[in-house]
């Protein structure tokens, strides 16, 4: 009786998690294949991002995709211009982190994805550590960073493709019933 309902609740919800790693083994193969023939380079960064990118409703996945891009390129941002200034220091980037955190959550404020602004920031600057010239190691973290909106544009278009050919119910929100109205 376990075995059967363990098996309903593979269909229960449209297949979802079967969507969901058909999306990202789809976007995963995409996103290695084009690294490894434009760059061979290690696609890891461009892999991880694109599965975060990636989400069976639309919705999420655009929302995501806007929070990931917008905080990417904060967290760049932030990446080279403490790159740019003075001499390298390991200071640089604990600094670097949290000033992209700073201005992710109180001058940007987009809320979704805010934690990729300190990851995009360490990207850069880490990038960069094993450069003896500012101007390779800013290439390098802006490379980086390149893999990263690379995965996510991957990421969300999968999602998109795959919305047309296995469409899916959107899952709806829960309203909240206002205190006033709840049975006492």
């Amino acid at each position: 009786m376990k075995r059967l309902k363990a098996f309903e609740r593979f269909f229960e919800d449209d297949l979802v998690g079967v969507r969901f790693a058909l999306n990202v083994f789809i976007g995963a193969t995409i996103v290695w294949v084009v690294l490894k023939l434009i760059s061979d380079t290690n696609p890891i960064w461009a892999v991880a991002s694109m599965i975060a990118a990636s989400d069976p409703q639309v919705k999420q996945a655009i929302r995501t995709f806007r929070g990931r891009i917008i905080n990417a390129l904060v967290g760049c941002a932030v990446g080279l211009f403490f790159l740019a200034i003075g001499d390298w220091t390991p200071l640089k980037l604990p600094f670097a982190i949290a000033a992209s955190v700073l201005i992710s959550s109180y001058v940007v404020r987009v809320q979704v994805m805010w934690r990729q602004a300190p990851i995009t920031a360490g990207i850069v600057i880490a990038g960069s550590l094993s450069h003896d010239s500012k101007l390779i190691g800013m290439e390098h973290g802006l490379h980086k960073v390149g893999e990263v909106i690379f995965g996510c544009v991957v990421g969300l278009l999968v999602s998109l493709a795959m919305s047309k050919v296995w469409p899916i119910r959107e899952r709806k929100e829960a309203t909240p019933v206002p205190v006033a109205l709840k049975p006492q």
